[in-house]
């Protein structure tokens, strides 16, 4: 995601890091499938809380219908398998570009 330069990547490894982090201008906001011992769900909700014009991606390996039922309401731009690699940033990304 981060090929070109073109997007600035700050990982965030805790809930607070990730708060801290995502108070500024962000474009997206991608949580693992558990932070802090935290199901990214939580995560998720929490992110919402401190930032709530931020799009966001979960990892998870929830099937898509069970995915879909979980995360409705929360704005989730997109699913991301539990290993994510560049062929899966592409759909993301371009989600991502058509919002902004």
């Amino acid at each position: 995601m981060s090929e070109n330069n073109s997007n600035e990547i700050v990982w965030a490894d805790s809930l607070q890091a990730a708060s801290e982090a995502a108070t500024g201008s962000v474009g997206l906001i991608v949580i693992d499938e558990k932070v802090d011992g935290q199901p990214g769900l939580y995560i998720a909700k929490e992110m919402i809380k401190v930032n709530a014009m931020a799009n966001l991606s979960l990892v998870s390996d929830l099937n898509p219908e069970e995915f879909h039922e979980a995360s409705e309401g929360l704005g989730i731009l997109a699913q991301l398998p539990i290993e994510p690699d560049a062929k899966d940033a592409v759909p993301l990304l371009n989600a991502l570009t058509a919002l902004l």
